[in-house]
């Protein structure tokens, strides 16, 4: 499963940096590759200052060995072995109007002192960072994700919505980093599902992301937009950059288990403004947005 899974991200890697680099027009994706002393390692993927897209990255790792004290008690084992292998990705477009989206496929292992697999799971999912509120755009996101889930489980949309909204939740800001979609964690074999339907369903939803995101992309890229417009996307960006270093579980494991630091940190916008107290003004596109960060939406 984890060389199936592999194979799979590097595939998809190729795709989407391919189907970016052409709406770019301007610049290619720089390609690092990267060994990690304690085992594995990466091919990571990033373009920047592009005619659309100002920072992205698509990402690989395939990472192994001993399982970290920190890691331990996170997850309540001992001394174990780990394979854990995924691909991140993160786009902040030029445009204000155009959204940032995330996304975030992977598979875990663990195993006893004798190599045998004690434990193994997907997570994952993909969501939507707006700046300026385009009801249509997050109504045909949130229902593209539900499309590939209904095909699956009946509840998996509404269960994997539900932890979207709770996890990607800037708590000491009481608003949501951004309109949601799908997030998932510990798929794992059970009495109903295998773990080949869980690849399934997972490669699925990598499947779907291009189709998710793309059109808006496409849709928003081109539109005006002014100096205090762009002003509310950077000062929005810094709540991007909170939840990365305050919340994220990616950002923690990885920095638990030595992993590269440029890699981890590159889904950090370039620019970024934090402003001290900044509310927007009554009835603008800005508050609105802020009211739909307080309390989600169902949008499919």
């Amino acid at each position: 499963m984890k060389d199936l899974f592999y194979n799979y991200i590097k595939d998809l890697q190729d795709k989407i940096t391919q189907e970016l680099e052409a709406i770019d027009g301007k610049t290619c994706f720089k390609e690092d590759l990267w060994e990690r002393l304690e085992g594995g390692g990466g091919r990571t993927r990033i373009l920047e200052n592009g005619n659309v897209i100002e920072k992205g990255g698509v990402n690989i790792s395939s990472v192994n060995g001993a399982l970290p004290k920190k890691m331990q008690d996170y997850f309540k084992v001992g001394k174990v072995d780990f394979f854990a292998c995924g691909l991140s990705l993160v786009i902040h477009p030029i445009n204000p109007m155009a959204p940032t989206v995330h996304a975030n496929w992977r598979y875990f292992e663990m195993y006893d002192q004798k190599g045998a697999v004690i434990d193994r799971w997907f997570g994952g999912g993909q969501d939507l960072t707006p700046y300026y509120l385009f009801e249509e755009d997050v109504q045909y996101f949130h229902q593209t994700c539900k499309t590939v889930c209904d095909q699956y489980h009946p509840d998996y949309y509404l269960d994997f919505k539900k932890n979207c909204d709770s996890y990607f939740f800037n708590n000491h800001r009481n608003e949501s980093r951004g309109v949601g979609g799908l997030f998932f964690d510990y798929l794992k074999k059970n009495n109903t599902f295998s773990l080949d339907d869980r690849f399934k369903f997972v490669t699925a939803v990598g499947d779907s992301f291009l189709t998710a995101y793309i059109p808006l992309l496409k849709k928003r890229k081109d539109l005006n937009y002014n100096t205090e417009q762009r002003n509310w996307q950077e000062i929005r960006r810094g709540r991007y950059v909170e939840f990365n270093l305050i919340h994220d579980k990616g950002t923690l494991f990885g920095l638990n288990t030595n992993g590269r630091i440029e890699s981890i940190l590159m889904s950090l916008p370039p620019k970024v403004q934090w402003r001290y107290d900044f509310e927007p003004e009554p009835n603008t596109e800005e508050a609105r947005l802020l009211e739909v960060l307080k309390s989600p939406r169902n949008w499919a």
